[in-house]
C-alpha cells in the first residue's frame, strides 16, 4: 500500500518556523511567520515524524515491533500472524494465510508452495524498449564477453540506456539470474540488449517457494578475483536460502583491490556471514531458531584462513573488519563448509556461464516457470531433486 501524502501526517517535536507562502500572505500579519505543528515534504524531520506516528498507532493496536528490524511489526491471533513491513511511505501487508501483493509482483499460491514472478512487467519493458521482436537468447551473456570502458566506441542515448538499466534492476527482485549483467558500471548498450533478448526467451520465470521442506538456513559465497577489467577489483556474490527457497542474494564489487583469490573469497564469505547473522536474528522474531549455520565456500584456502587463528603474511594485510568471520566460526555461529565449484550456487552471479551450467544452477536456486512447477509437482520431481542436491552438499 502506498500512503498518499504520508509525510503530512507526522507531528514534529522541534520548533520549526516557515515564511508565509507567496500569494497567501496575511494582510493583517504580513510580518509574521508560521510555526509548524505537522511536517511537510522537504523537511528533514518529516520521515522520522511519519514513522513515529505510524509506529505509535501500530503498537497501540497490539502489534509487536521486531527486535532487529525496527520497521517490522507482527500481530498474532491464535495460529495466524499479520505482518506489516514499512518502507518510507510504502507498507507491505502479509499473513500466514494470505497472499502478498506489492509493487507489481505477481503471486500464485498453492498447497505445495508459492510462486512469485513479474511476467507482466517483463513483457511491458520488452515492449517499451522495442525488444518484442528481438531474437531470443538462452543466457543473459556469452561466456566470451569481456566488458570494459570501450572509449573508442560510438556513444549511445544515455537516457534510454539508464532507463533500460533501471528497469532491469527492478526486475532482479524475482529474476536473480540476471543480477550479474544488470550492473550499470560494467555494462554497455549491446550487453543490455542481450539481457533483454534473454528475457524474451524466459518472460515467465520467477521464484518458487516450496512449503514441503524444513526451514534450515544456509548461505553460499563466491568471488571473481580481479574480474572488473577497468580497475581490476574483484566482485563477490552471495545468496542465502531458507530451506530450499532463495530469500536473499547480492552481487557487488569489492571496495579495494584483492591481492589474491584467497583474499577475494575470504571477503565474500565475511559478507555472506554478516547477512546470515542478520537473517538469523530477524527470523527469531517469527519464532524460528537456528544453531550453527552452514556457509558453503568453494575455496579450501579461504576456509583455512578463517579457521586459522595465527596471523601470517597472507592475511596480515586484510582489513580487520573482515576477520569477524573467524570470530563467529570460533563461537560456533557459522560452519564453513567446502563445496565443489560445480555445486556453488553463487557462481551464477559472478560470471557468465555456459548454458548447461547456467540452467542447472538457475533451477537449483528455485528460478523456474509456473508451468514447470505445476508439472514437476504432479510428478514429484522438485522434492526429489532438492533432496538429492542437499544430500550431495552434506
Amino acid at each position: 500500500m502506498d500512503v498518499k501524502s504520508a509525510f503530512l501526517n507526522g507531528y514534529i517535536e522541534e520548533e520549526v518556523y516557515v515564511r508565509q507562502s507567496p500569494g497567501f500572505e496575511s494582510a493583517k500579519f504580513s510580518d509574521r511567520v508560521y510555526k509548524l505543528r505537522k511536517a511537510f515534504y522537504g523537511l528533514k524531520q518529516a520521515p522520522r515524524a511519519w514513522y513515529a506516528r505510524l509506529k505509535s498507532f501500530l503498537l497501540k493496536s497490539g502489534f509487536v515491533m521486531g527486535s532487529v528490524d525496527k520497521i517490522l511489526f507482527l500481530l498474532s491471533r491464535g495460529s495466524d500472524t499479520l505482518i506489516v513491513q514499512i518502507y518510507v511511505d510504502d507498507i507491505i501487508f502479509g499473513g500466514s494465510s494470505h497472499a502478498l501483493f506489492f509493487l507489481g509482483l505477481q503471486i500464485k499460491q498453492g498447497p505445495k508452495g508459492t510462486f512469485v514472478h513479474q511476467a507482466k512487467y517483463t513483457k511491458d519493458i520488452l515492449k517499451k524498449f522495442d525488444m518484442v521482436d528481438s531474437k531470443p537468447m538462452t543466457t543473459p551473456m556469452s561466456t566470451n564477453t569481456a566488458l570494459d570502458d570501450d572509449e573508442d566506441g560510438e556513444a549511445v542515448d544515455q537516457k534510454e540506456f539508464r532507463g533500460m538499466i533501471g528497469s532491469l534492476l527492478y526486475l532482479t527482485a524475482t529474476t536473480p539470474d540476471i543480477q550479474f549483467t544488470a550492473s550499470p558500471r560494467t555494462s554497455h548498450h549491446q550487453a543490455v540488449k542481450c539481457i533483454f533478448r534473454y528475457l524474451k526467451f524466459t518472460p515467465d520465470l520467477g521464484l518458487w517457494y516450496s512449503s514441503g521442506f524444513s526451514l534450515s538456513l544456509r548461505g553460499f559465497s563466491d568471488a571473481d578475483h580481479a574480474g572488473y577489467r577497468i580497475d581490476r577489483k574483484s566482485t563477490y556474490d552471495t545468496c542465502q536460502l531458507l530451506g530450499t527457497s532463495l530469500v536473499s542474494w547480492s552481487s557487488r564489487k569489492q571496495a579495494s583491490v584483492s591481492l589474491s583469490t584467497i583474499e577475494a573469497e575470504y571477503i565474500a564469505a565475511a559478507s555472506c556471514c554478516s547477512q546470515l547473522l542478520w537473517m538469523k536474528a530477524t527470523l527469531s522474531d517469527f519464532g524460528l531458531r537456528f544453531g550453527k549455520i552452514p556457509l558453503l565456500v568453494d575455496s579450501t584456502s579461504a576456509i583455512s584462513v578463517a579457521k586459522n587463528p595465527v596471523l601470517h603474511s597472507r592475511t596480515k594485510h586484510i582489513d580487520v573488519r573482515f576477520h569477524f568471520l573467524r570470530d563467529h566460526c570460533e563461537k560456533g555461529d557459522i560452519d564453513l563448509i567446502h563445496v565443489a565449484t560445480e555445486n556453488q550456487l553463487a557462481d551464477i552471479f559472478s560470471k557468465p556461464l555456459e548454458l548447461s551450467a547456467f540452467a542447472r544452477l538457475r533451477g537449483e536456486l528455485g528460478v523456474t516457470g509456473w508451468r514447470c512447477v505445476d508439472n514437476a509437482l504432479i510428478k514429484g520431481e522438485i522434492e526429489s531433486q532438492w533432496t538429492g542436491f542437499i544430500a550431495l552438499l552434506v
